[in-house]
């Protein structure tokens, strides 16, 4: 059977943690920043886990990274 390509695009977003969770960074933090409070620009600047449900499309992204 051949190898599987990994997704280009999946790789440079998401990071495996140890436990085989998935981490991401948040979106929304480009541009229109005066209008965000402070509050929520230092929280999007965070990574957070993927929920659940989106994991499974993940691992089929990227199937040596698990």
């Amino acid at each position: 059977m051949p190898k599987l390509k990994t997704n280009s695009g999946a790789k440079k977003r998401f990071k495996i943690t140890k436990n085989g969770k998935v981490k991401k960074s948040n979106g929304w933090k480009s541009h229109l920043l005066e209008a965000k409070a402070a509050g929520r620009k230092r929280k999007l600047g965070k990574q957070t886990l993927v929920h659940e449900s989106e994991v499974e499309k993940i691992r089929r992204m990227m199937p040596y990274a698990f």
